[in-house]
Order: structure tokens, then sequence, then C-alpha cells
């Protein structure tokens, strides 16, 4: 076992040969350290990622805001190291540890380990393997940690299970008191089973316990059914909500060393409404819940005054889609003026309008403008329910340029279902009319950056019974997009296909995959994220190992009865509700914003309690919220 002074002492002997040491050290503005051994629950909070990368998390921020705020638990954060770092500590047996304290990760009551995308899966368990603690949940006693994850990936959990002793599904902010409780109840009882605390955390809605659940596989390899051991674990798994946004972070961590993002971050909503077929966050978070404009205002008071950070990021799905948005930028513009911050307003519609809000922040820093059309042609519009025309587009690019703005980014997606390389030459067309027009007003000065995702059809949305484009299918897309675009002032970036394989194998896998995520991480896999890291070559070796076919998670199209590996997991969204959009996506047929009409699918009589206990204007549906003046569809 290593204390604190040993590891803080072999931490002064390894840092002066690493990269960036203040990765690895803590110390920084705004870190919470309590007295370890006057709270009852001890909590490591792990982005399974660099410290770069991992500081800006907000969901990180909230929990440990949230938790540090109870008398009776602390939490401290712990980062994956880099490679330098990792040599150096596998070769003097240096445990991870928390950057708070300086105690090693076994030492912690729990480990809550975020995972807000899939290509983190082969890092949690180098995570796990570093800090000494067994990969699968059979192999720890009781003397381990309890290890819990949460985040958007784990609406799928499966890939993840046998590592995982229990999955928070849906949103964190109330049910980790309740995960607290638990395990305050378990530590204090005369049993020391571990079986006891997952069967008392199995009873927490909302919290998934995946050593309770076990599929059973037809001869074809589709699942045939997922048996439940004991009967009495839920037979699905509803994700949980918080009817009220509760008050944000405000004193966020500021790195000793330079990071991704160095901001304030306040999400104004949570949740989306318009309905884009392939959107996993805007299905999964639903119900739409907003904050008002004064909490807004005070949160950024109050995080400008314990950081002094000098950018702000108004965060949401869909801004523009914010009731009170005019009222916010007015006071944000006018209460910010001259303060040379940076404010930006992400996710907005593709409209003039748009344009007219930044404008109004432009005063204060504004940043760039960034426009997500996704698709280019009518029919493709149709499919993903994303209806932009395209001369809408182009005035807005015009509103844009015209302006003085000398860069606009646009955001693409190829590979929907059905697409066809007419579809893609739409992409090609529209972005040589959108770069005219950026001439027309601005000559040279006028960019364009495109970028150029590939569509993977993801869980609980109406393209999970889709299939993904083959690697020859998207390399000839993509060659098409190369060769059109290929002129000054246009900056083209697009996803490696082997990414995108990984991502659709990760995000639509059953457990089985979990056999290929360890031994693509036993061959030397791991920041699978990072272009100059990934091993594709270790990904196929393990399927190869663990006898699986990868066709059969990525280029196989679902049946519309076939059971999914995730379908014990319930985002409030019913599948009979998905499949109708699935269908309507097939025949071209649009679904309007469903704050104008409601189309049944589920989230409001799933919430149905939940709604009458927490009554208020800040759901948005259209049975609660006001009706707002029609707009235009994006």
């Amino acid at each position: 076992m290593f204390s604190t002074e040993i590891i803080e002492r072999t931490l002064d002997e390894i840092l002066p040969r690493v990269q960036k040491p203040g990765r690895y050290i803590g110390g920084e503005f705004n870190q919470i350290v309590k007295e370890w051994g006057a709270v009852k629950t001890r909590i490591a909070l792990a982005f399974p990622d660099i410290y770069d990368i991992g500081v800006p998390n907000l969901g990180l921020a909230i929990f440990y805001d949230s938790i540090n705020r109870r008398d009776d638990a602390l939490a401290e954060r712990t980062y994956l190291p880099w490679l330098d770092m990792e040599g150096l500590m596998r070769e003097r047996s240096l445990p991870l540890y928390s950057l708070e304290s300086k105690h090693a990760l076994i030492d912690f009551d729990i480990l809550a380990i975020t995972l807000p995308y899939e290509t983190l899966y082969t890092n949690t368990l180098n995570l796990l393997d570093l800090a000494g603690i067994p990969l699968e949940s059979k192999d720890r006693s009781a003397h381990f940690p309890l290890v819990i994850a949460g985040g958007h990936a784990v609406y799928n959990p499966e890939p993840m299970a046998p590592f995982i002793d229990a999955f928070v599904i849906g949103e964190g902010e109330e049910v980790i008191d309740e995960i607290i409780a638990a395990h305050q109840a378990w530590k204090s009882s005369l049993t020391s089973e571990k079986s006891q605390l997952l069967s008392s955390l199995a009873k927490i809605p909302g919290v998934y316990v995946p050593g309770l659940y076990q599929p059973v596989y037809a001869a074809d390899g589709r699942i045939k059914t997922i048996e439940r051991q004991p009967e009495t674990a839920p037979g699905r798994i509803l994700k949980r909500m918080v009817p009220r946004l509760p008050a944000p972070p405000t004193r966020f961590i500021v790195p000793t060393v330079d990071v991704v993002h160095n901001r304030v971050a306040v999400e104004i909503m949570r949740g989306c409404t318009r309905g884009c077929r392939f959107c996993h966050a805007g299905f999964v978070t639903r119900p739409v819940r907003e904050r008002s404009v004064e909490e807004i205002i005070n949160a950024i008071d109050q995080a400008l005054s314990a950081t002094g950070f000098e950018e702000i990021a108004l965060l949401s799905l869909s801004s523009s889609d914010y009731t009170q948005i005019n009222d916010l930028v007015e006071a944000v513009s006018q209460r910010y003026a001259g303060r040379h911050l940076s404010i930006s307003l992400p996710s907005l519609r593709i409209e003039t309008t748009s344009v007219d809000l930044l404008e109004r922040l432009r005063g204060n820093r504004s940043g760039g403008f960034t426009l997500a059309p996704e698709a280019a042609t009518d029919r493709m519009r149709n499919t993903i329910n994303k209806p932009i025309q395209s001369e809408q587009l182009l005035e807005t690019a015009r509103a844009i340029y015209s302006r003085g703005w000398p860069t606009l980014k646009l955001y693409f997606m190829i590979g929907h279902p059905s697409e066809t390389l007419d579809d893609v030459q739409g992409i090609v067309d529209l972005c040589t009319q959108v770069m005219a027009v950026g001439k027309s007003a601005l000559g040279r000065r006028a960019a364009l950056n495109i970028g150029v995702s590939t569509f993977v059809p993801k869980p609980h949305t109406p393209f999970q019974w889709s299939a993904c484009d083959t690697p020859e299918i998207i390399q000839e897309k993509q060659r098409l997009l190369r060769n059109g675009l290929r002129q000054p002032g246009i900056k083209l970036s697009w996803t490696d296909p082997k990414e995108t394989m990984l991502e659709a194998w990760l995000s639509r896998g059953d457990r089985r995959m979990s056999a290929v995520i360890r031994r693509a991480w036993e061959l030397g896999a791991k920041f699978d994220a990072w272009q100059d890291q990934f091993r594709y070559d270790a990904w196929i070796q393990a399927f190869q190992d663990c006898g699986l076919d990868p066709a059969f998670y990525t280029h196989r199209e679902r049946d519309e009865g076939e059971i999914f590996p995730w379908d014990h997991i319930h985002t409030g969204v019913r599948k009979e509700y998905l499949l109708s959009e699935f269908r309507n996506s097939q025949a071209g047929v649009l679904r309007a914003d469903c704050r104008d009409q409601c189309y049944a699918c589920g989230i409001l009589p799933e919430f149905s309690a939940v709604r009458r206990e927490n009554p208020g204007p800040y759901w948005m549906c259209p049975e609660v919220a006001p009706r707002r003046e029609k707009t235009p569809t994006p």
C-alpha cells in the first residue's frame, strides 16, 4: 500500500521527467480539500482522459461541487496520465491517485467514472489497472471501491457491463445522494457482502446493476432474451430526470496548465424538441427544461468573480429555442459591455435572427459563427427531419459575411440512411454557393470551414434499426467531397472511416463486446479518441481473438422486432414511437417541433408524477408550457 507521503515523495522524483507536470500536482485555485478522516464517504471523480480534456468537463464540475457541499462526504479528482507519466508510474509501481490529497484511488469508498463518449472505454480499463483495481466487477471484493459510471455513453451500458458495478442512467444530480446514502447504510450494517450493497443500489430508480442481468443469445448471434438474476431486479431501468435544473456550479477549477477550455460554462437549458432523427442527445435528454435569465446572470457573475476567466459559454442543444433568448442576450450584452469577454452561444438555428443574436454579443469579443445544416438535399433533410432550405442557409450566410464576419463554419454529416452520391454532391454544390456569397461580400477575406462527420446510428434514436456505411463507401463519399471542394478559402475536415467503425462497434455493441474491449486494451489500445494513438489493428485483432465479426455490429440492418442490447434501458421515449419515426424517415415524412405539437413520444406520461410534484414554467412541453409563436422549422 502506498501512503500519501510515499506518493508525494515519488512524484517529487519523477515529475521533472514528464511533459506538463502541472497535470499531476493539483493545488489549483478553487480546488476543495477536506479532512480525510472527518467524512463518512470518500468519492474519487474520474475522467478517463488526460487532465487537459477532463478539467473543463461540466458533468465532473457539477458533482465536484454538489458532493463537496455535503458535510459527510468529499469528492476529489483524478485523470488518466499521458504516456510519459504512465511509463514512470508503472516503472515505480506508483498507483493512480487523487490530485487533492494524493490518496491512492484504491483507498476511496466510491470511484465514479464519467463516460461522455464511447472511445474512452479502453482508457477506463487503463485507469482501473493503474489504480490497482481489478478490471471486472466479479473480481472485486467489498474491500475495493464501488465502481460506478454515468454519462451519455452508458445509455447502452452493455459493452462495459463486466467492468462497472453500477451505472447511473440519465441525470445524476439527485441520484448521487441516494447512492451515497445506500453506501453509508451498507457500510454501517453488520454485513460486509458486496452483493448486499449491489442489491440495495438496484432498488434506486435509474441505477443499473449489470451483474443482476444476463443476455441470452440465439444461434445467429442476436439477443434472445435478457434474464434477471434474481427476478426481483427491475425489468427495465428508467433514466433519472431532474425536474428542475439545480443551481449551476460557479467555483470552477482554474487549471495550472493550458486546457481545451478555460471558461465559465453555464447550461441555459437541457433537452431539445427538434426531433432530428440522428441525434442521440436530443432523444435521451427529453424533456426540455430551462433556467431563468436571472439565474443564468447570477451564475455568470459568481463564476467570473470566482475564477477570473474571460470566456463564457452559454450551453444547450438548441440555443435559439431557449424561450427567453432575446432577454438573455440583451442582459448579457448590457451587463458585460466593455469587459472584453468572449461570449459564445452555440447551437443556433440557421436563420438571420441567429446572426442578430451574435451581433448583439459581438462587442463582448464573441467567437466565430458555426451552423449545422447536416444535409444538403431536400430528400436527405426529410429523412433526418431537419428541413433547412438551401436558400435559408444562403440568406443566413449572406447576413454573416455582409456584417464583416470573415469565417463561417458548417457541419455536415454523410452516411445517413439511403444517402446516395448525388446527396453528397449536394454538399459540394451548397458549400460552393456559400463560398460565392462570402466572396461577394468580403472578397478573398471570406473563409469557409467545413466539418464532415460520418453518421453512426445510435441507440435510443429512430435510426437504431439502420446500418452503417462500409469503410469503402465512406471513402468514396469523402473523395467526392475532397475533389469538389478544392478551392481557395475552403478548409475541409472529415472523420477517418476506421474511427467511425470503432464508434459504431462500441455504441451498438452487446455484452460480448466487453471481451473485445479488454483484448484490444491488452494489445495496446488506449487513447482511442487521439488520432496519433488510435490502434485500428489492435481492434481487428481483438475481434479475431474473441471470435466475433465486427460487421455484425455495423453493417447489418436490424429487424423491426429485434431485441436490442439496450432495450431494458428506458429513456422515457417509447420504442414504438422511435419505430414510427424510423418509418417516417423511410417515407420522407417530416415532423414539426414538438413544442408546437405533441406526438406522444412517451416522455410526458412516463414522468407525469414528477411533473405533478414539480409544477413550473421551466418545463417546456406543449401540455405544460405556453405556446410560442410559430417560427420556421430549421
